[in-house]
């Protein structure tokens, strides 16, 4: 059983796992606000980050805004994802 984080020291492994993920969301926020010259694909993935992952609250509203607009300019993709729709398979 591991001790609870308030009482242990951070390990180098914990550091390592740290800038891990703040790599990933500086490359998400990057992709983010070059949103035109990315791919609809990247940009969802990216959001998916930061409203996860988003240290400030508007950081992570903003990201989730961002994926119900794209969302709404490929509504088809919602309908294929979801097998259990009514009427459906």
């Amino acid at each position: 059983m591991n001790i609870p984080l308030p009482f242990r020291k951070n390990s180098r492994r914990d550091e390592a796992r740290q800038d891990w993920i703040d790599e990933r969301l500086r490359e998400a926020r990057i992709v983010v606000a070059d949103v035109v010259h990315h791919s609809d694909h990247l940009v969802r993935l990216a959001c998916n980050v930061l409203v996860r992952h988003g240290e400030t609250p508007s950081e992570r509203e903003d990201a989730r805004i961002l994926l119900v607009v794209l969302d709404g300019k490929s509504p088809g993709r919602v309908d294929r994802a979801r097998p259990d729709r009514e009427g459906g398979q």
